[in-house]
Protein backbone atom coordinates (compact mmCIF):
# COMPACT_ATOMS: atom_id res chain seq x y z
CA UNK A 1 0.00 0.00 0.00
CA UNK A 2 1.57 3.28 -1.29
CA UNK A 3 2.37 5.89 2.05
CA UNK A 4 0.44 8.75 2.36
CA UNK A 5 2.42 12.09 1.45
CA UNK A 6 2.92 14.84 3.72
CA UNK A 7 1.39 17.90 3.16
CA UNK A 8 -1.86 19.95 2.41
CA UNK A 9 -4.20 18.17 -0.35
CA UNK A 10 -4.50 20.11 -3.28
CA UNK A 11 -7.19 22.70 -4.02
CA UNK A 12 -6.21 23.42 -7.56
CA UNK A 13 -6.02 22.08 -11.02
CA UNK A 14 -2.34 20.88 -11.44
CA UNK A 15 -0.52 23.72 -13.88
CA UNK A 16 3.00 21.84 -13.05
CA UNK A 17 4.94 18.90 -12.90
CA UNK A 18 5.28 17.50 -9.32
CA UNK A 19 4.20 14.92 -7.38
CA UNK A 20 3.28 17.04 -4.33
CA UNK A 21 2.47 21.02 -4.86
CA UNK A 22 6.38 21.57 -3.08
CA UNK A 23 7.37 19.99 -6.49
CA UNK A 24 5.19 22.23 -8.27
CA UNK A 25 6.14 25.32 -6.37
CA UNK A 26 9.94 24.63 -6.99
CA UNK A 27 9.41 24.10 -10.35
CA UNK A 28 7.86 27.54 -11.14
CA UNK A 29 10.64 29.29 -8.87
CA UNK A 30 13.19 27.63 -11.22
CA UNK A 31 11.68 28.67 -14.31
CA UNK A 32 11.38 32.10 -12.79
CA UNK A 33 14.48 32.69 -10.95
CA UNK A 34 16.11 31.31 -14.20
CA UNK A 35 14.43 33.75 -16.53
CA UNK A 36 13.05 36.52 -14.58
CA UNK A 37 15.92 36.28 -11.61
CA UNK A 38 15.91 35.96 -8.20
CA UNK A 39 15.20 39.65 -7.25
CA UNK A 40 12.61 40.47 -9.76
CA UNK A 41 10.49 37.68 -8.95
CA UNK A 42 8.14 37.53 -5.70
CA UNK A 43 6.62 34.84 -3.76
CA UNK A 44 3.19 35.98 -5.59
CA UNK A 45 4.51 35.61 -8.70
CA UNK A 46 5.85 31.79 -7.68
CA UNK A 47 2.32 30.83 -6.18
CA UNK A 48 0.05 32.42 -9.45
CA UNK A 49 2.48 30.61 -11.37
CA UNK A 50 1.30 27.44 -9.43
CA UNK A 51 -1.90 27.91 -8.79
CA UNK A 52 -2.11 28.30 -5.11
CA UNK A 53 -2.77 31.43 -2.70
CA UNK A 54 0.47 32.97 -1.39
CA UNK A 55 -0.78 31.88 2.09
CA UNK A 56 -0.38 28.47 0.34
CA UNK A 57 3.08 28.41 -0.34
CA UNK A 58 4.38 29.67 3.17
CA UNK A 59 2.66 26.31 4.10
CA UNK A 60 5.26 24.58 2.26
CA UNK A 61 8.84 27.43 2.60
CA UNK A 62 9.22 30.57 4.80
CA UNK A 63 10.46 32.92 2.97
CA UNK A 64 12.11 32.81 -0.82
CA UNK A 65 15.89 32.28 -0.11
CA UNK A 66 13.89 28.46 1.43
CA UNK A 67 13.04 28.17 -1.84
CA UNK A 68 16.08 28.80 -3.50
CA UNK A 69 18.22 26.90 -1.20
CA UNK A 70 16.02 23.78 -1.72
CA UNK A 71 16.75 24.03 -5.50
CA UNK A 72 19.98 24.76 -5.24
CA UNK A 73 20.44 21.81 -2.94
CA UNK A 74 19.09 19.64 -5.86
CA UNK A 75 21.79 20.53 -7.94
CA UNK A 76 24.37 18.69 -5.55
CA UNK A 77 22.29 16.15 -3.54
CA UNK A 78 21.45 13.87 -6.37
CA UNK A 79 25.74 13.31 -6.85
CA UNK A 80 26.57 13.17 -3.39
CA UNK A 81 24.36 10.05 -3.38
CA UNK A 82 25.71 8.87 -6.18
CA UNK A 83 29.10 8.96 -4.45
CA UNK A 84 28.31 5.79 -2.12
CA UNK A 85 27.67 4.11 -4.70
CA UNK A 86 31.43 4.37 -6.78
CA UNK A 87 32.75 3.99 -3.56
CA UNK A 88 31.18 0.66 -3.10
CA UNK A 89 31.75 -0.55 -6.54
CA UNK A 90 32.93 -4.01 -7.67
CA UNK A 91 35.72 -4.50 -8.95
CA UNK A 92 37.11 -1.55 -7.05
CA UNK A 93 37.41 2.14 -8.88
CA UNK A 94 40.61 3.02 -9.05
CA UNK A 95 40.59 7.47 -8.80
CA UNK A 96 40.44 7.88 -12.31
CA UNK A 97 37.47 5.82 -13.07
CA UNK A 98 35.85 7.28 -9.89
CA UNK A 99 36.45 10.81 -11.08
CA UNK A 100 35.57 9.77 -14.53
CA UNK A 101 32.07 8.59 -13.73
CA UNK A 102 31.40 11.31 -11.05
CA UNK A 103 32.12 14.21 -13.27
CA UNK A 104 29.76 12.26 -16.29
CA UNK A 105 26.90 11.77 -13.34
CA UNK A 106 27.56 15.41 -12.23
CA UNK A 107 27.33 16.91 -15.67
CA UNK A 108 24.44 14.84 -16.78
CA UNK A 109 22.83 16.32 -13.35
CA UNK A 110 23.28 20.11 -14.79
CA UNK A 111 22.03 19.40 -17.93
CA UNK A 112 19.11 16.86 -17.21
CA UNK A 113 16.41 19.56 -15.58
CA UNK A 114 14.15 21.20 -16.61
CA UNK A 115 15.44 24.66 -15.84
CA UNK A 116 19.67 25.65 -15.67
CA UNK A 117 19.68 25.71 -11.60
CA UNK A 118 22.86 25.51 -12.17
CA UNK A 119 23.12 29.09 -13.43
CA UNK A 120 21.70 30.32 -10.31
CA UNK A 121 25.41 29.97 -9.01
CA UNK A 122 26.08 32.86 -10.24
CA UNK A 123 23.50 34.81 -8.74
CA UNK A 124 24.91 37.68 -6.27
CA UNK A 125 22.13 36.74 -3.29
CA UNK A 126 23.71 32.88 -2.96
CA UNK A 127 25.64 34.43 -0.42
CA UNK A 128 22.54 35.29 1.83
CA UNK A 129 22.60 34.00 4.98
CA UNK A 130 19.87 31.19 4.21
CA UNK A 131 21.82 29.37 2.31
CA UNK A 132 24.15 27.70 4.52
CA UNK A 133 22.78 24.17 4.09
CA UNK A 134 23.63 24.02 0.32
CA UNK A 135 27.11 25.67 0.27
CA UNK A 136 27.91 23.20 3.02
CA UNK A 137 27.17 20.54 0.38
CA UNK A 138 28.27 21.90 -2.41
CA UNK A 139 31.64 22.54 -0.58
CA UNK A 140 31.62 18.34 0.35
CA UNK A 141 31.43 17.73 -3.04
CA UNK A 142 34.19 20.11 -4.41
CA UNK A 143 36.35 18.18 -1.56
CA UNK A 144 35.36 14.97 -3.12
CA UNK A 145 36.21 15.99 -6.64
CA UNK A 146 39.70 17.89 -5.02
CA UNK A 147 40.33 14.61 -3.00
CA UNK A 148 40.35 12.23 -6.48
CA UNK A 149 42.19 14.68 -8.25
CA UNK A 150 45.05 15.07 -5.64
CA UNK A 151 44.97 11.20 -5.81
CA UNK A 152 45.44 11.23 -9.58
CA UNK A 153 47.66 13.61 -9.90
CA UNK A 154 50.19 11.82 -7.33
CA UNK A 155 50.22 9.20 -10.66
CA UNK A 156 50.96 11.63 -13.21
CA UNK A 157 53.46 14.58 -11.45
CA UNK A 158 51.06 17.26 -13.27
CA UNK A 159 51.27 20.26 -11.41
CA UNK A 160 48.77 20.10 -7.91
CA UNK A 161 47.30 23.68 -9.52
CA UNK A 162 45.13 21.42 -11.72
CA UNK A 163 43.79 19.31 -8.77
CA UNK A 164 40.48 22.11 -8.75
CA UNK A 165 39.95 21.95 -12.66
CA UNK A 166 38.07 18.79 -13.03
CA UNK A 167 35.19 20.70 -10.64
CA UNK A 168 35.29 23.87 -12.25
CA UNK A 169 35.12 22.05 -15.53
CA UNK A 170 32.12 20.21 -14.84
CA UNK A 171 30.71 23.25 -13.84
CA UNK A 172 31.05 24.99 -16.70
CA UNK A 173 28.21 22.73 -18.47
CA UNK A 174 25.43 25.22 -17.27
CA UNK A 175 26.83 27.68 -20.10
CA UNK A 176 25.61 24.82 -22.82
CA UNK A 177 22.56 23.80 -21.45
CA UNK A 178 20.92 25.89 -23.96
CA UNK A 179 22.77 23.05 -26.57
CA UNK A 180 19.29 21.74 -28.17
CA UNK A 181 18.31 17.85 -26.75
CA UNK A 182 20.16 15.15 -29.46
CA UNK A 183 22.95 12.81 -29.09
CA UNK A 184 25.45 16.35 -28.95
CA UNK A 185 23.89 17.02 -25.92
CA UNK A 186 23.74 13.94 -24.52
CA UNK A 187 27.93 13.62 -25.39
CA UNK A 188 28.54 16.52 -23.30
CA UNK A 189 28.72 14.85 -20.49
CA UNK A 190 31.36 12.27 -20.90
CA UNK A 191 33.24 14.94 -22.96
CA UNK A 192 33.97 16.90 -19.88
CA UNK A 193 34.66 13.71 -17.82
CA UNK A 194 37.35 13.04 -20.45
CA UNK A 195 38.60 16.47 -20.46
CA UNK A 196 38.51 16.37 -16.29
CA UNK A 197 41.83 13.30 -16.82
CA UNK A 198 43.30 14.75 -19.75
CA UNK A 199 43.60 17.87 -17.55
CA UNK A 200 45.37 16.03 -14.96
CA UNK A 201 47.84 14.27 -17.20
CA UNK A 202 45.79 10.84 -17.54
CA UNK A 203 46.39 9.33 -20.51
CA UNK A 204 47.10 5.75 -20.21
CA UNK A 205 43.53 4.65 -19.36
CA UNK A 206 41.64 3.44 -22.57
CA UNK A 207 38.56 6.63 -23.23
CA UNK A 208 36.20 3.10 -24.83
CA UNK A 209 37.00 0.94 -22.08
CA UNK A 210 36.50 3.93 -19.73
CA UNK A 211 33.20 5.70 -21.03
CA UNK A 212 32.00 2.20 -20.76
CA UNK A 213 32.52 1.25 -17.24
CA UNK A 214 31.44 4.77 -16.51
CA UNK A 215 27.95 4.63 -18.80
CA UNK A 216 27.48 0.54 -16.72
CA UNK A 217 28.08 2.71 -13.48
CA UNK A 218 25.62 5.31 -14.02
CA UNK A 219 22.59 2.85 -15.92
CA UNK A 220 23.05 0.10 -12.88
CA UNK A 221 22.88 3.34 -10.17
CA UNK A 222 19.84 4.61 -12.13
CA UNK A 223 17.75 1.40 -11.76
CA UNK A 224 18.76 0.94 -8.22
CA UNK A 225 17.88 4.61 -7.10
CA UNK A 226 16.08 6.71 -9.91
CA UNK A 227 17.25 9.99 -9.78
CA UNK A 228 14.84 12.93 -9.54
CA UNK A 229 14.99 15.33 -13.02
CA UNK A 230 13.41 18.13 -11.39
CA UNK A 231 16.53 18.57 -9.65
CA UNK A 232 19.81 20.35 -11.19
Amino acid sequence: MPLARAGRPRHHDQKRPGVTARDEILDAAGELFTTLGYTATSTRSIAESVGIRQASLYHYFKTKDDILCALLGQTVSPTLAFIPSLLGAEPALSAAEHLHALAAFDGDQLLAGRWNLGALYLLPELRGVGLESFWSDRERLRLHYLALSQAVIGVTGVHGAAADLPFRLVESLVNMWSVPPGAERDELPLHVADACLRVLGESDADPGVLRQRTRALIEGYAVAEPVDTLAR
